[in-house]
């Protein structure tokens, strides 16, 4: 039966539409959402007295390669960040998109599709992980996972993260379910597989349209600080768009991290919903 919610965690039931993310009951099938900066807020006095000392050491120049492409760590709780994302990778404009993030120095978090994708370009999966870019699974199949037996949503899940362990011998923690769609069977699932569930606040939409400039437009009139932005790099307008759209959001203040560091000093809680 449903939890009693908590100020920072609610226990939510029912499903979250890709558009609208709008909340519908469905009985006793609950999960547990945060958002990023009360998942920050929330974090364990220890992950905060690491993350404290990463960036002590950062400040005295005693750590090398960094997190966020200078060398540096990044704290979200002082500084304006936003993460970003794509969906539905790798695909052919990977590796052009992967060169733009490259020269504009940011990270990334990928939700790749196992079918077609992983299976078909582990170059591309190599390359995002060499390159400090988040891995994460977005489904073999692009299954609705609220739709299909629950074996079958845990087949969906466990063969991304088997391929790409295979790939690159790192296996990923975070998933974005199919069209936002979650439940507390998935959440179940998902903590089984030690995966926290990511949603967002921005999309452009970039699957109804090839215009960069249109959805540059979408995805900076939706930012927020501790947001989230849904792009997929499997669209002809969208790797056009991210150089202006990263152009924008530096101009603006906004510092442009994967999901993980969004959560930091939080850790990424297996079976979570993190919405922003």
């Amino acid at each position: 039966m449903p939890k009693t919610p908590t100020a920072r965690s609610r226990s939510i039931a029912g499903l979250l539409t890709a558009g609208s993310l709008v909340l519908a009951l469905s009985g006793c099938a609950t999960y547990d959402v945060t958002a990023p900066a009360d998942a920050r807020a929330d974090a364990p006095a220890a992950a905060v007295k690491e993350k404290d000392a990463r960036l002590a050491a950062d400040a005295d120049g005693k750590n090398g390669a960094g997190k966020n492409g200078d060398g540096r760590d990044v704290d979200c709780r002082k500084a304006k960040c936003v993460a970003l994302t794509f969906d539905a990778g790798p695909s052919e404009n990977t590796d052009r998109l992967l060169d733009i993030l490259k020269k504009e120095q940011v990270h990334a978090t990928f939700f790749m599709l196992g079918k077609n994708h992983v299976d078909k370009r582990p170059a591309e999966v190599k390359r995002i992980d060499a390159e400090g870019h988040e891995l994460a699974n977005h489904t073999w199949s692009h299954q609705i996972l609220t739709e299909i037996d629950p074996a079958e949503a845990k087949r969906e899940l466990s063969r991304v993260q088997d391929a790409v362990h295979k790939i690159t011998g790192k296996t990923p923690r975070l998933m974005r379910p199919p069209q936002g769609r979650t439940d507390g069977e998935v959440s179940r699932i998902s903590k089984e597989l030690g995966l926290a569930q990511v949603l967002w606040s921005v999309t452009a939409k970039d699957y109804q349209t090839n215009d960069p400039a249109l959805i540059t437009k979408r995805v900076l009139e939706q930012t927020e600080r501790d947001g989230i932005i849904l792009l997929h790099d499997i669209y002809k307008g969208t790797v056009p768009a991210v150089p202006g759209i990263l152009k924008e959001l530096k101009k603006r203040g906004y510092t442009v991290v994967t999901v993980s560091q969004l959560l930091s000093p939080a850790k990424p809680e297996p079976g979570m919903v993190y919405r922003p």
